[in-house]
This record gives C-alpha cells, structure tokens and sequence, in this order.
C-alpha cells in the first residue's frame, strides 16, 4: 500500500491555473474502463480575508451596488480522496477530526437525517454514487479559524465526487453546489466568498454584482503579501454562521446603523482594491482598521479580549492594523505588519496567548488527481 502524505503531494507537478483548469476539463470529461480502480484525489487552499466579509451573503450585496470582497488563498491546504470499494458500502473517514461513518448503500445514507459528518454526507446525498467507496477528507486549519476550511473542504470534496462520479463540471457549478450544501448543513445563509481562493489560489477581488458574481486576479506578487501580513489563531473556535447570522436578520430588518456600516464597509473594500492595485500599503492599514472598528460595531461577540490584547501587542512591535478573519468571536486574525517586522510581531503574539500559523500565498487553487488506488496515511 502506498503512504500519501502533504510531502508526497507537494512534489507532484504543479500546473498554472490556466493549464490546470484546461487538464482538469480533460479529466472530468474523460471516462473510464469498466472495473478500473479510481482513486481521486482533490486538494483546495483556505483564505485569508481583507474586506467586504459578510456583505458577500445573498441579497445583501443588492442594496450596496458596487460591493466587493477582497481576499487571498493561503497554502494551509484541505484534502478529499475517494477509493472505490467492493459493493456498495459507503465509509466515511474525518482524519483531522477522527470521525468515521459507515452506510450500508446510498439508500441507507439517503434515508438518514444527521450525520457524524455532514459535509461528506449531505455531498454524497447529491452527487448519489451507486457504487461503494471510502471518502478520506483531512484539515490543515484549526478548528473554526475562520479561514474558510470548511468551505474549502467542501470544493474538495465536490470536485472530487464530480469526477468519481463524471459529473462535467466548471468551477463555477462547483462553487454553486458547494455553497448551496454548506447553507442545507449550516441552516443559515452562506456568503460566496469563501469558495473563490479554494478555487484559483492567489489574491482576488470577488465583484458582487446585479448579473452575478465575477472573480478578478488582483496582480500582487505573492511574496508581497508573505513578507507584509502575519496569520495567529486566537485557540477559541467561532461559529461564523451564528454571527453572519446576526448580522444579516438586522440589516433585512432594517437596522439603519447596520445598513450604514455596510455602506462604508463596501467602500472601505472598493478603495482597498484600489489601493492595492496602487501598492499603497499605508492606505491599505488605514483601511483595514476602519474596517475592523465598523465590523466589531455591527453585533455583539464579534472580537473577545483575546483579540484585543494580541491587536494591542503587535501594534507595539511593527503591526499596522489587524482585524479578525470571517465573521469573528474567535478563529483566526490577520495583521499587516511594517516591512521587517513579521518575526517580532509573531514572536510578540505567540508569547501573548495567539499561534502563529504559516502564511504562504497558494499560487494555485483546486487540484484534481487520479492515481492508482490506495489510502491516506492517518
């Protein structure tokens, strides 16, 4: 049996995104010979997000023509494998969480209402293979870091099925699929955002438009952004869809301070974009820290003393402004720091209750693999 491991991955071939998307179409569309053994492999980054969060939730961005969300794809990466089994049982297999689940068919698992794993399950529900297999799914990111590692789980494992099962589909039926189940597990509104760095990799500005929405490559170089932001996990997971949820009832409401906000908070993003078109990174610190002053004013719970004493810390060794990553109470906060400052501002925040994670810009989005059959390594 051959091990795979994050290491083994990484020395795979590594294709641009035009190229990958181009092979991925040929492999999608191909089919396969009765009775091979297909083992697929799909792998999609987390997020970082910079401005426009929560205004990314359906309808919300109609009243706010113009809105935008900014992000960038980090290489804390999320994994789905899927290896055919003999019969019809399906095994469902969590590594990171370590949760197993078993069905005697898809009948079984359709006939089931909860799930020790529900994102593996509720996918399956719709893509419905009529064969067995084992779903290996595996998270580099903390627990509710609010850097999108469930919804970039989710494109894993639907880009996966969609090939296990030769299902022909674009990126963007992929992120339609993703968000919808997600919304169906999570019973409350999702925002589209999250699923656009899984998708491409690098950094995006994500247009919410009237005709729908349109991702744009924002030309930053990667090592820009690497040698500029530091990425802590505060150890308190949060539950984003709690506080988008909030969020969203008062502005629906009518909640005129919360329809305010998220009037500067889409203009805050618009002129980040511009700023970062520009390099002008002074503005983008300005910016950021507005951003995060409204943010943490739009519902209660959204930053914890955690979270204020690390923003407090690394602004005294080099840190420009900082805010937290999703919808906040937790998670994950990402800090723009002066030139040559990363270290003592991660040396800072570590010695002060945060974690300091990698922060490496992924180049590339979603990867889609088929090699001969075997398991992850647990």
């Amino acid at each position: 049996m051959i091990a795979w491991s994050p290491k083994s991955w990484l020395r795979r071939k590594v294709y641009s995104p035009t190229s990958r998307r181009l092979w991925y179409k040929h492999r999608m569309s191909k089919r396969s010979s009765p009775g091979e053994q297909r083992t697929i492999t799909a792998q999609a980054p987390c997020r970082a997000d910079l401005a426009g969060g929560t205004i990314d939730l359906w309808p919300l961005y109609l009243f706010h023509p113009g809105a935008l969300t900014l992000n960038f794809a980090v290489k804390i990466l999320t994994t789905c494998r899927i290896t055919p089994l003999p019969g019809n049982q399906i095994h469902l297999r969590s590594l990171d969480t370590r949760r197993e689940e078993t069905f005697a068919d898809i009948d079984d698992l359709h006939a089931k209402k909860r799930f020790r794993l529900p994102l593996a399950a509720r996918l399956l529900q719709f893509f419905a293979p009529r064969q067995g297999l084992l779903i290996e799914t595996d998270s580099e990111s903390p627990a509710g870091a609010g850097i999108s590692g469930s919804s970039a789980l989710m494109i894993a494992t639907t880009a996966a099925l969609a090939r296990f099962t030769d299902r022909n589909l674009t990126l963007e039926q992929m992120r339609v699929i993703a968000q919808n189940v997600e919304a169906q597990i999570i019973a409350v509104p999702t925002g589209c955002q999250d699923y656009y760095p899984a998708l491409y990799g690098g950094v995006s500005a994500i247009h919410l438009d009237a005709d729908g929405i349109h991702r744009e490559a924002v030309p930053i170089p990667p090592e820009e952004i690497e040698s500029r932001f530091v990425l802590a996990y505060t150890g308190v997971p949060r539950k984003s869809g709690i506080n988008n949820w909030e969020v969203f009832k008062a502005h629906i409401d009518g909640d005129k301070r919360v329809f305010r906000n998220f009037e500067r908070i889409a203009e805050i993003a618009h002129s980040m974009h511009q700023a970062l078109l520009r390099a002008n990174w002074k503005a983008v610190a300005q910016l950021l820290r507005e951003e995060w002053r409204l943010r943490r004013t739009n519902a209660p719970g959204i930053s914890t003393p955690l979270i204020d004493k690390l923003i407090a810390v690394a602004a005294k060794h080099g840190g420009q402004a900082a805010k937290v990553c999703g919808a906040g109470g937790g998670g994950c906060v990402i800090f723009l720091v002066e030139p040559g400052s990363a270290s003592r501002v991660a040396t800072a925040i570590g010695e002060n209750g945060g974690r300091v994670l990698p922060l490496q810009v992924a180049r590339d989005g979603l990867t889609v693999l088929q090699t001969p059959g075997n398991i992850m390594a647990s």
